[in-house]
């Protein structure tokens, strides 16, 4: 009988070791799954105006599409990245702030490759208010523009 209680001891502090590893790592998921924001140039800014095709207000980051006139006239699909929608809300975001076929201005710190993409900075939504950052520095070189 001495030695069953024992087995049985060792046996549910196995399960309770294993089942309290398990429960760590699950919660530890989103630590090594987070990326960084090294594909972003944050030392450049881009605006670029155009129409929203998407608005996705997802964890872990919200995220829209702008479809953006380039220099030679040919439509690129923009893909902007935000920050969490709990974050956004306390910048005045709100589910309903943007939806496609809205005319807008967004500043973004440009993707590194290139590509049409970049981290969202502000907006300025059609009825003329500005959610983000501060307005835009007219005098600053190194900004450049896209319109649709």
């Amino acid at each position: 009988m001495r030695i069953e209680k024992r087995r049985v001891s060792r046996t549910v502090r196995g399960l309770a070791a294993t089942a309290f590893g398990a429960a760590l790592l699950a919660l530890s998921t989103p630590a090594y799954v987070h990326h960084s924001g090294a594909m972003f140039d944050r030392e450049k800014e881009t605006t670029i105006t155009g129409t929203v095709t998407e608005f996705n207000w997802t964890n872990p980051h919200a995220s829209f599409r702008v479809d953006v006139k380039n220099a030679e006239g040919k439509v690129e699909s923009w893909a902007i990245e935000m920050n969490s929608p709990n974050n956004l809300v306390h910048s005045g975001w709100k589910r309903s702030t943007i939806k496609a076929g809205d005319k807008v201005t967004v500043r973004i710190h440009p993707l590194r490759d290139g590509r049409p993409g970049g981290l969202y900075v502000s907006i300025t939504l059609p009825d003329g208010r500005v959610l983000g950052g501060s307005e835009p520095d007219r005098s600053a070189g190194g900004s450049s523009s896209s319109s649709y």
